[in-house]
C-alpha cells in the first residue's frame, strides 16, 4: 500500500511511519518540518505546504492521511488565522485534491476537543459537538469538509483522538502525561491545574494501532470514531503518574493541586471504534509512564524548545514563516 502522511514528520507521524514501514507500506511524508525532520528511510520526505499539493502529485496513492495543521489549543489561541487555515481549509483542500486524483481512502486526524465542555456524560460520536474555542471549532470544520466528500469511490474516516501521550522520535513535553513526567523528574512535583476535569487519554501505541486499523479496514467502514486508551480525571492521571514513577524509578513526587478554570471537559465512548474498526486499546497511564521512562535518555534536555509546540510556533512567527 502506498500512503501519504501529510504532517507525518510531527509527534504522531514520526512514530507511525516506522510501524507502517515494518508492515511493508510505501510511505511518503509531506511536511513543512516546523518541528524537525524525523522521517526514517526509506520513507520519502516532501517539504511542501498542504495547500500547494497538486492532483498529479496524489495520483497512485492508496490512502492519504491528514495529520498536519495546528495541533493544540495554545497554538490555535496564539494564531487563530493559521489555526483555521491549517485545520479547516487544509484538510478540505487535500481531501478534494485526493478525491480528484482517485485516492480511495482518506483518514483525517480529528480530536475529542470538538466536544467542548460536557457535564458528566460519556460522549459517543452522535453526541453534540459544541465547542467555543478556535482549536475545537477548526477540527470540527475539517471533519465536516472531508466527510462531506464521501461517495462510493472515496472513503473517509475521521479519528477523534484523545490527548496523545508517550514517547516519539519527535518528542513533545506539552501533553498531559508527558508534562507530568517532565515536572516530576525536573522539579519533584506534579502540577494539577484542575483535578475534576475529565480527559480521554491516548497512548502513542494505541494511536498507532488506530491509524493502522483505519488504513487496513474494509472500504465500507467510514465515518467518525472516538479513539482513546481510557477516560480519567486530571487528578486521577496525576495519582497514577505518581504511583508509576514510584514503582518504576523509585521517584517520590509531590502533587500540587490548583483550581484553574478549563473550557474542556469530556469523556468518550470508544465502542464504535472497537466494533467497526477493531480498535482495542491496550495501554493505560502506567504503560505510558513506562514508555516515557524507558526512553527518557532520548529527551533529557527538558528545556529544549523543540519539545514544546507553542515555543516553536512563536519563533516561526517572529521569523515571518506563518501568518498571525
Amino acid at each position: 500500500m502506498r500512503v501519504l502522511l501529510a504532517g507525518g514528520a510531527g509527534y504522531i507521524g514520526s512514530a507511525l511511519t516506522p510501524k507502517l514501514l515494518q508492515r511493508g507500506y510505501d510511505v511518503d511524508v509531506l511536511d513543512l518540518c516546523w518541528f524537525g525532520q524525523e522521517v526514517p528511510a526509506p520513507a520519502r520526505l516532501i517539504e511542501q505546504d498542504v495547500l500547494e499539493v497538486s492532483v498529479d502529485q496524489l495520483r497512485g496513492y492508496d490512502a492519504v492521511v491528514f495529520m498536519a495543521g495546528v495541533s493544540n489549543d495554545p497554538m490555535a489561541d496564539y494564531s487563530p488565522a493559521r489555526n483555521f487555515i491549517g485545520n479547516a481549509a487544509g484538510p478540505a483542500y487535500l481531501a478534494y485534491m485526493a478525491k480528484r486524483a482517485g485516492v480511495p481512502r482518506f483518514v483525517y486526524a480529528s480530536s475529542c476537543s470538538v466536544y467542548g465542555y460536557s457535564q458528566d456524560r460519556l460522549y459517543d460520536e452522535d453526541a453534540p459537538t459544541i465547542c467555543s474555542y478556535p482549536y475545537g471549532i477548526s477540527k470540527l470544520q475539517g471533519e465536516f469538509a472531508v466527510l462531506g466528500m464521501r461517495d462510493e469511490s472515496f472513503h473517509v474516516i475521521a479519528l477523534r483522538k484523545g490527548t496523545v501521550s508517550g514517547y516519539s522520535p519527535r518528542m513533545r513535553l506539552d501533553l498531559v502525561v508527558n508534562t507530568m513526567f517532565r515536572t516530576a523528574l525536573a522539579e519533584g512535583r506534579i502540577v494539577v491545574n484542575n483535578p475534576a476535569i475529565w480527559r480521554p487519554v491516548l497512548s502513542m501505541q494505541d494511536t498507532i494501532a488506530a491509524y493502522i486499523r483505519a488504513l487496513e479496514c474494509e472500504p465500507s467502514v467510514e465515518g467518525v470514531f472516538n479513539i482513546a486508551s481510557g477516560n480519567y480525571t486530571v487528578g486521577e492521571i496525576a495519582d497514577q503518574v505518581q504511583e508509576a514513577l514510584r514503582d518504576l524509578l523509585e521517584l517520590d513526587t509531590a502533587i500540587e493541586i490548583r483550581q484553574v478554570p478549563d473550557l474542556r471537559n469530556y469523556k468518550v465512548s470508544t465502542e464504535r471504534a472497537e466494533r467497526e474498526l477493531g480498535f482495542k486499546p491496550t495501554h493505560d497511564i502506567r504503560a505510558i509512564v513506562k514508555d516515557l521512562a524507558d526512553n527518557r535518555d532520548s529527551f533529557r534536555d527538558f528545556d529544549n524548545p523543540a519539545y514544546y509546540n507553542i515555543q516553536i510556533f512563536r519563533s516561526l512567527k517572529a521569523r515571518g514563516h506563518h501568518p498571525a
